[in-house]
């Protein structure tokens, strides 16, 4: 069965104070499962933008897995390298960028992605999430005897954090990866026309 289902709902979200005037970036945030890599790649795809995933490239530059890092530098570990990826990363231009699920939990990360680009929240259910992420063995947070429990835990602390950061929410419970991104389009060029002086 296609765990994307086939009807998708978003709704958009006022600009955030202090974003830039006319994005060339897009952020997604959401939780692990929520489509950010499948969804941000069709999304590149689209505008022609780079698909950058952070947590490849902090794995790229650390020659070692998340689940290692976690395991070997401690979570605080790990967020310290994420901060000073999505510094890094926020500093391009014309990219779109998938975020690791607890990239929010830093202030520092959400003051750049507000400033530096155009955010999208992949919202999804608990539900869905757990089919999505079920038997991954890269997910350390949720190596635990029970994931679901750890899961509703982590999306409860961290959704007022995705939400507080985003330009516009959509739900990734239903449709295509390429439908999806099809909506972030027509949102993303929304804010262009509004942003841009005609």
């Amino acid at each position: 069965m296609d765990s994307w289902g086939i009807a998708a709902m978003s709704h958009y979200v006022s600009p955030k104070s202090g974003s830039i005037k006319s994005p060339t970036n897009v952020f997604l945030v959401g939780p692990m499962g929520a489509g950010k890599t499948s969804v941000g790649r069709q999304l590149a795809k689209f505008l022609g933008k780079r698909f950058i995933d952070s947590d490849r490239e902090i794995e790229a530059h650390a020659g070692a897995a998340i689940s290692l890092l976690f395991e070997m530098e401690s979570e605080s570990g790990f967020r310290r390298r994420e901060r000073q990826m999505i510094d890094r990363l926020t500093r391009k231009k014309g990219i779109v960028l998938a975020t690791g699920g607890g990239a929010v939990l830093s202030k520092e990360n959400r003051t750049h992605l507000v400033q530096r680009g155009f955010v999208v929240y992949l919202h999804a259910s608990v539900t869905k999430l757990m089919q999505r992420t079920a038997g991954d063995k890269n997910r350390p947070l949720l190596q635990t005897s029970d994931p679901q429990g750890r899961l509703e835990e982590i999306v409860n602390q961290r959704e007022p954090l995705y939400r507080q950061v985003a330009n516009v929410v959509v739900n990734t419970d239903g449709g295509s990866p390429r439908y999806l991104a099809s909506r972030v389009v027509k949102y993303f060029e929304n804010m262009l026309d509004k942003t841009i002086p005609q």
